[in-house]
């Protein structure tokens, strides 16, 4: 491992770490998607921030709520991949417009290599399989995620995905149950896991061993008497100790935060939300009557729909001014003002047709009202991922999986949480799908061996990437297609050189296959690839050779010229050339580059992406230019 990279991954701690290490090797060396699970508090975060700032592959963050997605530096699953909140049936995804992407969503999406999911305990399995959907169709592969490597961040034993009953009616019969392991493309997929094991956030040994038997839930009578030892009844601390209050449920918050509203000396206003159509109550997302008062403490409850995007779902501030038609939030983040108007929220009905096997979202009702709370208190659900030097903690009425172990886990000491009623044996709950999950297998920690065998299988698909001509070929096919069909009296001459372009191509693609069987024997028998000059000297060689073997091909393109009243024809026509044109002069270009440098994985790819980006920008490269509208 580069010498500056481990520096950067120590410094989250005193000690080497192993898991750290490997951790960094599959995803810097390696295509394989990776599971990166362990306590609360192990470092999974901080590993992340250091790949944002060390790794040279092109990469993007998100995670399945607003503060998971701020926490990770990220932005949220559902807004990146434009999905909806309701559920994914599979095979329902390709005829939804919600997919349908702008340009440069399409460019960013070609370019990656990694993706991270943070917090992925909380990633529903059918948004799983939504987002292989999405990288699939926009990167035109049909490997699993597009072939674009998955880094999924999180701890099992925390909280589970949110299913509504009327959702997993829709999902059941597709699926074992809501947790990400379940989703169709990871039953599919080969992927490896690791257990980091070291907790950086508590430091004292007695609270670890007590945290990790709640999270193991093998919690005996002896650990809920030493964790009970922190209930201190009518606990009230001052106000600049900075205690906040994590409750099981959301009426436990609001009678808290009533009573420290209450306690203000400002004028109180009423802000009263309008609702329309059909909106359940229970489903409301905020209050119908906001009562406020300067110097209250609140959280936002919805992403910031304006373009500026000044705040997000879960971000604390204090109110310092209140209009009639506008609230002055001050942030605790980073003290910026902003001021805040009303949002609304639609209540969506989904249906599944069985004629179509569409899902079909209709506009119940609406809720217009300011993205507002009060929160001296908030949810456990609301707190994974935070971290708090002082904690006031009610979760005698735990009743979710890993409620009680996220809970405890937020504070770094024993000293620092505070129970406001004792723990019973029913307020820590396990479920068993996830132990079983935890203990398969399949998911075991990669060896030395393993990761060699890794490493050397994504440098073979690397290099079997660059010497396959299919991007190209299969288009051509479709081009030929398109001729025969429209332009085959018009354009005889165009129609039959094009057939003897296909033909010839076949020439390289059967060199390429001889060429294979060569390389692959290299880079399996070879202890270090970079830095083989046998294996590069090959590579260079072989990637000379192929760029003046396909050059016919730019001759080809620069004589086809077509004109066209047909406006389905032109269409046609003009998407399956622009295909043509960009992997032609893509490959011509990644030929040209490994013939000087070789295939060094991470500089190549990160050629890759960048040239990628610049030919989808050239305006030369525009279909346009080869197929026009028939002037008279």
């Amino acid at each position: 491992m580069d010498s500056l990279i481990q520096c950067s991954l120590y410094r989250m701690a005193s000690i080497d770490n192993k898991e750290l290490e490997l951790a960094w090797e599959i995803i810097s060396n390696t295509d394989t998607h990776l599971f990166l699970t362990g306590k609360a508090g192990t470092g999974k975060t901080t590993f992340l921030r250091n790949l944002r700032t060390s790794l040279p592959k092109r990469m993007v963050v998100v995670a399945p709520t607003g503060i998971a997605a701020i926490n990770a530096q990220g932005t949220t699953i559902h807004s990146f991949f434009q999905l909806s909140f309701g559920p994914q049936i599979p095979g329902t995804q390709q005829k939804s417009k919600r997919f349908q992407f702008r340009k440069q969503k399409i460019q960013l999406i070609r370019s990656l290599d990694l993706i991270v999911i943070d917090e992925i305990s909380m990633v529903r399995a059918d948004t799983l399989d939504a987002i292989d959907h999405v990288l699939r169709q926009y990167r035109n592969s049909s490997r699993p995620f597009g072939g674009v490597q998955m880094l999924m961040i999180g701890d099992m034993q925390q909280l589970a995905p949110v299913a509504k009953e009327d959702e997993w009616r829709l999902l059941s019969p597709y699926y074992s149950s809501p947790y990400f392991f379940s989703s169709k493309v990871l039953q599919n997929t080969d992927f490896v896991t690791i257990e980091l094991k070291h907790v950086y956030r508590q430091n004292d040994p007695v609270f670890i061993d007590l945290l990790n038997s709640v999270r193991n839930n093998c919690a005996t009578a002896d650990t809920l008497k030493h964790l009970n030892t922190r209930y201190i009844p009518n606990f009230s601390p001052k106000e600049e100790e900075g205690y906040i209050r994590l409750t099981t449920h959301n009426y436990q918050a609001d009678i808290i935060n009533e009573e420290k509203l209450k306690a203000l000396k400002s004028a109180e206003i009423t802000y009263n939300a309008s609702v329309e159509g059909d909106f359940p109550e229970l489903a409301y997302p905020t209050d119908t009557t906001l009562r406020l008062k300067v110097g209250a403490q609140v959280m936002f409850v919805k992403n910031d729909s304006s373009p500026e995007k000044r705040y997000y779902n879960g971000m604390i501030g204090k109110v310092t001014d209140l209009k009639a038609d506008k609230i002055i939030v001050c942030s605790t983040d980073d003290g910026h003002t902003i001021e805040v108007d009303q949002e609304k929220w639609d209540n969506i009905k989904y249906t599944l047709n069985e004629d179509t096997q569409e899902i079909e979202e209709n506009v119940a009702g609406t809720f217009l009202q300011f993205p507002l709370k009060t929160a001296w208190a908030i949810t456990i659900h609301k707190s994974q991922g935070l971290t708090f030097e002082h904690a006031i903690i009610d979760a005698q009425h735990s009743f979710a999986h890993g409620q009680t172990y996220v809970a405890l886990s937020r504070c770094k000491t024993l000293e620092g949480l505070v129970l406001s009623h004792p723990i019973p044996p029913t307020a820590i709950i396990s479920d068993n799908l996830v132990q079983e999950f935890c203990k398969d297998p399949r998911h075991q920690q990669p060896d030395a061996q393993h990761l060699t065998e890794l490493e050397k299988s994504y440098y073979l698909r690397t290099t079997e990437d660059l010497f396959s001509f299919d991007k190209i070929h299969f288009p051509i096919k479709d081009l030929l297609r398109i001729l025969r069909e429209f332009f085959y009296h018009s354009y005889p001459k165009l129609y039959t050189s094009w057939q003897d372009a296909e033909e010839r191509l076949k020439q390289p693609e059967i060199i390429a296959y001889k060429f294979h069987k060569q390389y692959e024997r290299l880079i399996l028998n070879t202890q270090n690839i970079k830095d083989d000059s046998g294996l590069q000297d090959r590579l260079k060689k072989g990637a000379a050779y192929f760029k003046e073997d396909i050059s016919f091909l730019g001759k080809q393109l620069s004589i086809t010229k077509i004109q066209t009243n047909n406006k389905q024809a032109r269409e046609r026509l003009t998407n399956v050339i622009q295909n043509i044109l960009f992997e032609y002069r893509l490959k011509t270009e990644l030929l040209n580059y490994v013939a000087e440098n070789g295939i060094k994985t991470n500089e190549y790819l990160k050629y890759k992406a960048t040239i990628s980006l610049k030919l989808e920008n050239d305006e030369t490269l525009k279909a346009k230019h080869f197929v026009k509208k028939k002037t008279k």
